[in-house]
């Protein structure tokens, strides 16, 4: 099946029969790591990211670990030691392999790993088909759940082919992006309701829906490109302290920092490194593998500001370029008013994590389709920079 095929099938598997869905979610995965090597999979490049083997492993111990677990009883795991080995933070679950030693898991092998969710595949078919109703909430998490890792199989091996000296491809490269005028959009403020409160799936951060009150803003119709992100870079912008927040000066002084991630300079201009390999800097493309610290030092440079997570769902109808590279906003990521995790072995899935974390919106290229909602609320610590991450400006009126 082709990247195409694939993406439109998972597309089209929201609101099919949840034999489908699983099916098609799990199918999509493996073909993500189709065109990787046995040795690309056991990359681990630095302690954030994951080898593409153990998201493999992963996604499928927690059908084993969170649904098998609890509607199977006479369900036999394919190897006891699996539970160790891909746990990822559940402290409800047991111990687990320590996260920055996951590259050194060279056992199991690959194939190892994909008899493994031959095992659990085979065993949630059948228990899917005898109690659907029972495990539809849990087998709609874990499938969302395993699209989080979709993402993440991009971005990790991404950062590992960019430390490569060959720097491969792991795809295409894209197409030129259009030139697209920014423009803004104003809001008159007031009291809006954001938040997930109607019906289909939602992780439980993004609930219960609440009113916020906004003070008249506007914000920019598309993301930052490339080229407005370069009159940055060339006016100096890594240089100059008086645009950046304490510690993302001392980040970028740390690391030596002097553009995006991905940029590479020399004689013959800017290039970029992604997924189609180095090519070229799109001047017209979103900015994007940017950290938090970077997008505030822009939109200080801009004479702008960073939108609050509730300033862009209030205008996200209006939005054009979603979808493209996730946005920071200048909002951390706490709890909303009334929050109440899911329950059971998943309470640990979000709440655990709402301190030292911003919030992005929107959703990037590497997210998979069916996957993107308004009130999604993705979030990372505001140093991380191997995401597909961009820029939206925003400003007060």
């Amino acid at each position: 099946m082709t990247m195409e095929a694939t993406d439109s099938a998972a597309a089209g598997a929201v609101g099919a029969p949840l034999s489908t869905r699983y099916r098609i979610v799990r199918s999509h995965t493996e073909d993500l790591a189709a065109p990787l090597s046995a040795e690309d999979q056991a990359l681990q490049s630095m302690p954030d990211a994951s080898p593409t083997k153990w998201h493999l492993a992963h996604t499928t111990w927690f059908f084993e670990a969170v649904v098998l677990a609890k509607f199977e009883p006479t369900y036999v795991p394919f190897d006891p030691a699996y539970a160790y080995l891909f746990n990822s933070y559940y402290e409800g679950l047991g111990p687990r392999h320590p996260r920055p030693q996951r590259g050194l898991l060279s056992r199991p092998s690959l194939p190892d790993i994909l008899a493994y969710r031959r095992h659990v595949d085979a065993a949630m078919v059948r228990l899917i088909a005898m109690r659907a109703d029972d495990v539809l909430p849990l087998v709609t998490l874990g499938l969302h759940h395993e699209q989080q890792h979709q993402e993440l199989i991009l971005t990790d091996i991404l950062h590992a082919f960019s430390i490569n000296p060959l720097l491969p491809a792991y795809g295409r490269p894209d197409a030129p992006h259009a030139a697209s005028p920014q423009s803004w959009i104003a809001h008159p403020g007031g009291i809006v309701a954001v938040g997930h409160g109607g019906s289909g799936f939602a992780f439980d951060n993004e609930g219960p829906r609440h009113e916020v009150l906004l003070r008249p803003f506007r914000i920019a119709d598309r993301p930052v490109s490339n080229g407005e992100y370069l009159g940055f870079v060339e006016d100096g912008g890594y240089r100059r302290p008086e645009f950046w927040l304490s510690d993302g000066w001392a980040m970028i002084q740390r690391e030596q920092s002097n553009a995006p991630i991905y940029w590479r300079g020399g004689p013959d201009g800017w290039s970029t490194f992604g997924l189609g390999g180095l090519g070229p800097l799109d001047l017209n493309a979103p900015v994007s593998q940017v950290s938090f610290y970077e997008a505030s030092a822009y939109a200080a440079w801009a004479g702008g500001r960073l939108p609050t997570e509730f300033e862009w769902e209030a205008v996200q109808p209006q939005l054009s370029g979603q979808g493209e590279v996730w946005e920071w906003t200048r909002s951390s990521y706490d709890p909303y008013p009334g929050f109440v995790p899911f329950e059971g072995d998943a309470a640990e899935y979000n709440g655990k994590f709402m301190v030292g974390q911003l919030v992005l919106r929107g959703g990037s290229r590497a997210t998979p389709p069916g996957h993107i909602r308004p009130t999604y609320r993705n979030f990372f610590p505001p140093s991380a920079r191997w995401q597909f991450s961009g820029i939206r400006l925003a400003g007060d009126l």
